[in-house]
């Protein structure tokens, strides 16, 4: 009987430390506005605006449904190359999957455009970090996806 016990006390241990594991997840403490130039700053090849885009500039570039946004930012380039920026904060984060779906079209449509000038901003494009956490979703297309990878980690990604 004490075996039993035993056993049974030793499965429950198991089970809530495991438990205890799933639910360590750090969540996002920045606001999209200040991950977003964070990001932008870090993994900036130059040609990144220094200034966010209007939101109304985000909407039609991403396809994104403005009602369903608590707060975004993201920094584009001038086209000559693909690397971009983008944080959007879902009011739920049921949409959160839905924004995330956008940037991989959006990713694919950057792709099939430079393909045709500068292959070689296909590679970045091949390579774009596309996370979401929460509410947030966030695009990253960069030479350096292990500085993104980086920060987005210490964010809460």
């Amino acid at each position: 009987m004490k075996k039993i016990v035993s056993m049974a006390l030793a499965s429950l241990m198991l089970i809530l430390s495991l438990t205890a594991c799933g639910g360590s997840a750090k969540e996002v403490s920045a606001s999209a506005a200040d991950l977003a130039k964070q990001l932008s700053e870090t993994v900036s090849d130059g040609t990144l605006s220094s200034d966010p885009v209007v939101s109304d500039i985000l909407a039609s570039t991403y396809f994104v449904d403005m009602e369903q946004v608590e707060e975004s930012a993201a920094y584009m380039s001038t086209g000559a190359t693909a690397c971009e920026v983008a944080v959007i904060k879902c009011k739920d984060s049921a949409y959160t999957s839905e924004v995330a779906d956008l940037f991989k079209s959006r990713v694919e449509s950057q792709s099939e455009l430079f393909a045709s000038y500068a292959p070689e901003e296909v590679e970045k494009l091949d390579a774009a970090v596309i996370k979401t956490s929460g509410n947030y979703a966030v695009l990253c297309v960069t030479d350096d996806t292990a500085k993104a990878e980086s920060v987005l980690k210490k964010a809460g990604f």
